[in-house]
């Protein structure tokens, strides 16, 4: 496999998490990085998660990774940064953080063959922000995510 073909893979795993959301939240593409030998790919929720909602939101991912048979890492059950870390089979790492009131999602290759790596193809479900520096916080109201944000 080459970082391309990796961030291929990355990109379902993130496109088959992110579908697993109900209700769906918008999300955009965060930035591909390549390392020594391999490859990230992130997406960040512009949908306002509340602090109410953030447990309901963790839980949610947590049993479609474990539905896929990803290993589960650690668990953060920090109040304002709490993550959940998990590998797949192939050894790919898979995130998901809430920092600064945002969900931010990666995943991160294990070591493959040096490739050049385009951008993602899969469209993100609402603004792309591609040019917007810096981005906006979460701007998306859900009324099932959101309950309880001011």
């Amino acid at each position: 496999m080459d970082m391309q073909e990796a961030a291929d893979h990355a990109d379902g795993i993130l496109d088959t998490t992110l579908a697993s959301v109900e209700p769906p939240v918008q999300w955009m593409h965060g930035p591909t990085t390549t390392g020594s030998c391999g490859v990230t790919r992130r997406r960040s929720v512009m949908t306002i998660v509340s602090d109410e909602r953030r447990g309901s939101f963790l839980g949610l991912v947590e049993r479609d990774w474990r539905k896929r048979d990803f290993k589960i890492k650690g668990v953060n059950n920090d109040r304002d940064s709490p993550a959940i870390y998990a590998q797949t089979r192939k050894g790919f790492g898979v995130s998901l953080i809430f920092g600064g009131g945002q969900a931010f999602f990666e995943v991160d290759s294990p070591c493959v063959e040096e490739s050049d790596v385009a951008e993602s193809t899969a469209a993100p479900n609402g603004p792309s922000y591609e040019g917007v520096y810096p981005l906006p916080r979460p701007n998306v109201h859900s009324d099932f995510w959101s309950t309880g944000a001011s």
